[in-house]
């Protein structure tokens, strides 16, 4: 079973910076997705970043050139790093790993992880 630990969220100013970090145990094999996905208060849960195994990187158009994700395949660690922070940034903020893990009988299967959130918080 493969589980993420967020960390990095606050409370910041506009203009401000945070950066997200999203760390994941387990018996890894692979990871083919990783994204981070945020919620505020009465909206739905919707993609911010999202990076592919492949490398390639998208991007909800109200953080292009603001947030940038990144991984750390060493540490299995998936970090957003968020610019120039607006108070309509303001949301929980998970992460979501899919991937394979190594489980009973030493088989590989399909994961599909979410983090607990993080509160990210911007004043105006």
């Amino acid at each position: 079973q493969v589980q993420l630990v967020e960390s990095g969220g606050g409370l910041v100013q506009a203009g401000g910076s945070l950066r997200l970090s999203c760390a994941a145990s387990g018996s890894i094999l692979s990871i083919n997705h990783m994204g981070w996905y945020r919620q505020a208060p009465g909206k739905q849960r919707d993609l911010v970043a999202a990076m592919h195994s492949s490398g390639s990187t998208n991007y909800t158009d109200s953080v292009k050139g603001r947030f940038s994700i990144s991984r750390d395949t060493a540490k299995n660690t998936v970090y957003l790093q968020m610019n120039s922070l607006k108070p309509e940034d303001t949301a929980v903020y998970y992460c979501n790993l899919q991937g394979t893990s190594l489980g009973s009988g030493y088989r590989a299967y399909p994961f599909n992880s979410w983090g607990q959130g993080t509160q990210v918080t911007v004043s105006s």
